[in-house]
């Protein structure tokens, strides 16, 4: 049975105008798209739908109160944190969500974050910018030391899809891999604990979701632990590294560099303390990781058959 009518709440995210949504449109009788919506406007907005297409707009117990035709929520990301899941499930609302559709994307903006780091890309652009190259007596300008990856030991922190995809490209770099167990799951004898691990890795990188055994992960302990010359990545979730203990570290030099694609406030504000002007070797990237246009399109793809399959009963990539 096709339902009457979507409505997607937050579109913005999503789309830059470059994605295909004639899957997503073809799923539904109606789909009334908004950029964004406030939660002000969001029970007005979902009056007489029967699906609600959501970012990261919040709808929680009162929302879905307000909204008794609403049958399934339809999230276009992986984590639901912003869904009152036991209010769903008690109204009888199916939520699904979008699964490793950013795999690729993401794996490959951690190996960059991870080349910019070994060969000190944006010190390299930013000498350049000042003249330096001009300069200089010679014909190449060397100022910042260069670690080649080759033979060097990678750390991962989550082993699923990702870290999988993240540990085959560094070792087509002819880097050794090392996982490690994480808290709060079983401990497993092919995994090292975080004090076994730490000390031994080059680079650490995280693909582990965000709880509460996992927050703040990575500390000024663990970081104590790690190598001075080490470098440690996040495009996972921005509460698993304590932010003011980094920045620490990389004021005092131990670390070779951090890079980031997340932050524990999204969008950051201005005291985070990642976001000092004076901090050395560290680079943050806005949340962009999984953005590629074939990711989102991937995402729109999973949301017609999420709803699909959800109106012809056999339920897809459910969470509740």
């Amino acid at each position: 049975m096709m339902p009457n009518r979507a409505v997607f709440l937050d579109l913005s995210p999503l789309d830059q105008g470059d994605l295909d949504l004639a899957p997503l449109r073809s799923a539904f009788d109606e789909l009334v798209c908004h950029d964004l919506s406030t939660p002000e406007q969001i029970v007005e907005r979902l009056r007489g739908a029967q699906v609600a297409v959501v970012n990261k707009v919040a709808l929680d117990a009162q929302t879905l109160a307000a909204c008794p035709e609403l049958k399934l929520i339809l999230v276009s990301a992986t984590g639901v944190n912003n869904i009152d899941l036991q209010a769903a499930r008690e109204r009888g609302i199916a939520v699904s969500n979008c699964q490793a559709y950013g795999t690729p994307t993401v794996a490959q903006h951690t190996l960059m974050l991870l080349l910019a780091l070994a060969t000190r890309l944006p010190d390299y652009q930013a000498a350049v910018a000042r003249g330096r190259w001009q300069e200089s007596g010679q014909f190449c300008l060397l100022d910042f030391p260069i670690v080649e990856l080759d033979g060097k030991t990678l750390g991962l922190l989550g082993h699923g899809e990702l870290g999988s995809a993240v540990a085959k490209l560094a070792e087509a770099l002819g880097m050794r891999v090392l996982v490690g167990n994480l808290p709060g799951r079983p401990k497993r004898p092919d995994r090292l604990d975080l004090d076994e691990l730490l000390p031994q890795v080059d680079a650490l990188t995280l693909h582990c979701p965000l709880t509460e055994q996992t927050r703040n992960l990575i500390g000024a302990r663990e970081l104590q632990l790690m190598k001075p010359t080490a470098f440690l990545i996040n495009a996972a979730r921005g509460g698993l590294v304590d932010e003011q203990a980094l920045a620490d570290a990389l004021r005092r030099g131990h670390l070779g560099g951090a890079a980031t694609d997340v932050l524990t406030s999204e969008p950051p504000r201005d005291d985070n303390p990642l976001l000092a002007p004076d901090l050395p070797r560290l680079i943050v990237t806005p949340h962009s990781a999984w953005g590629s246009r074939e990711a989102r399109q991937r995402i729109v793809a999973q949301l017609a058959e999420n709803a699909t399959a959800f109106f012809a009963g056999s339920p897809l990539r459910q969470v509740n």
